[in-house]
């Protein structure tokens, strides 16, 4: 039977649809400019309006419908381990990868190579507030989207500012 085109077209299609439903979240870090507050526990892990930062990053991806993550732990991982678990409670599946050596957080993707394999991914901050809204646009991206990085222009960053 000749191609009529359909079985293409439907597959274009599944494609354009394909959402992002795999985070990797860095939560290795020891803080050590927040040394007060981070002694005891990872700055990810540091209450911002009555629960943890890394919390509100999770709960932004569930909320995007990105339901598979790695939390790549380092610096007091056992606060992060027992806190979510694997994630059931946040309606989340949650694996955890250990980053032994802080080194940068170019050398974090090795460790999340199993886990996303050929899949399109998220790879987030922990320990940094994004607006959830940004986890569902990047994640509703079309498939043959190439992003690497995502850049919004901001005010006066000349004394800090970070990259998204």
């Amino acid at each position: 039977m000749p191609d009529t085109g359909d079985e293409q077209e439907k597959s274009t299609i599944e494609q354009r649809t394909m959402k992002i439903d795999k985070a990797v979240i860095l939560a290795a870090g020891r803080g050590t400019r927040m040394r007060e507050l981070t002694a005891e526990l990872p700055k990810p892990m540091i209450e911002v309006r009555g629960k943890p930062v890394l919390q509100h990053t999770v709960e932004g991806l569930r909320d995007a419908d990105v339901r598979t993550l790695l939390i790549i732990v380092g610096y007091h991982a056992d606060a992060v381990r027992s806190f979510f678990g694997n994630g059931a409670r946040f309606d989340v599946t949650i694996e955890y990868a250990t980053q032994r050596v802080q080194d940068g957080t170019g050398r974090v993707v090795n460790l999340a190579r199993d886990f996303a394999g050929d899949s399109p991914f998220l790879l987030v901050y922990g320990d940094i507030l994004v607006d959830p809204v940004n986890y569902k646009q990047l994640a509703d991206l079309p498939n043959n989207t190439e992003a690497i990085i995502t850049v919004i222009r901001g005010e006066d960053v000349s004394k800090g500012g970070a990259v998204f």
